[in-house]
Parts: structure tokens; sequence; C-alpha cells
């Protein structure tokens, strides 16, 4: 309900950018669970472990399947049309593969991490490095993520992106 000092028109623009972050997230969601899911189901690692399989050759071809799946349940939530699918699919898989490199050189910044802490001395210049190249790798990840929630969103009906909402909210009272 709109209160006295906010007009209806104030609250509608949000209502809507809320929708949007809400999509946002849901394919920021999928892209990095797929990822992080197929993984760890290919190399039958536990949560702990899942980063392993992307050294050793069994994430790539697992991902995309894995991302093929979450494409075909966003797909359904959506009632996307085929012309949709074609156009969200590609879109999807490029920013797989621009985000699997960057997944690559934050392994090599945790094993920094990870060899400073053992060093007989704390080497807090190796640890500061280490924590900026997280930072700037979360940076890079999140740019290229929202770019590709801008793209996918510019695919999607507004009543597309409301229904995916509402399934998200459905989704989030059920985790808690």
């Amino acid at each position: 309900m709109n209160s006295p000092s906010e007009p209806i028109s104030t609250t509608l623009p949000r209502r809507t950018f809320f929708n949007r972050m809400t999509a946002v997230a849901f394919v920021a969601g999928v892209a990095l669970a797929g990822g992080i899911a197929a993984v760890a189901g290919a190399t039958g690692m536990g949560a702990g472990g899942w980063h392993h399989g992307m050294s050793n050759g069994h994430g790539s071809a697992d991902v995309s399947a894995h991302v093929d799946h979450m494409l075909k349940h966003l797909f359904v939530e959506v009632d996307a049309t085929d012309a949709q699918q074609a156009q969200i699919t590609p879109l999807v898989k490029q920013a797989m593969a621009d985000l699997m490199p960057l997944h690559a050189q934050a392994q090599a910044a945790h094993t920094q991490a990870i060899q400073a802490l053992t060093q007989d001395t704390v080497d807090r210049t190796a640890l500061e490095a280490a924590r900026v190249a997280h930072l700037q790798l979360a940076d890079q990840a999140s740019k290229r993520l929202v770019q590709l929630i801008a793209d996918v969103d510019e695919v999607l009906t507004p009543a597309q992106r409301s229904a995916l909402a509402v399934h998200l909210q459905k989704m989030h009272v059920r985790s808690q």
C-alpha cells in the first residue's frame, strides 16, 4: 500500500526494479550454482572440494549439461517461447564460457593464500595479494553476471519476469 508521502508513480517503478533484480538474482544463481553443482556431481566431491573438478578437466562438459538442465527449468517457469529460448541459451552459454577462466584464476589465488598461511612466518603481503585477487575476480564475475541478466531481461516479457519473481519467492520461502 502507498503511504501518503509516496505517490503511486514511484512505487510502480520500484516494483519493476525489484522484479528485475529478482530475475537477475535467479539467472546469476543458475549460472553459479549450475557450475558448482555440475562440477561437484561430476567429480564426486562434497561442497568442500567442488573446485578441484575444474582444474582436472572434468568440468566444462558437465557444467554445460547442468546449465542446459537449469535453463529447461527456467524456460518452463516463464513459459518461454522457442524464439526466446534460442536467444537466451547462447547468452547463458557465452557467459559461462567467460566465467570459467575466472574460476581457474580464483583457484590460483586460493592456492596462493593457502601457501602463505602454511609458511613458517605469516606473509602478510602474500595474503593481501590473494585477497585483492579474489576481490578483483569477484568484481569481474559480478559485472559479467549483471551483463547476462540484463541481456536475458531484454528477451523476457514483463509478465514472464513477474512469473519468475513469484516462483523465486516461493522457492525462497521453502528454503527457510
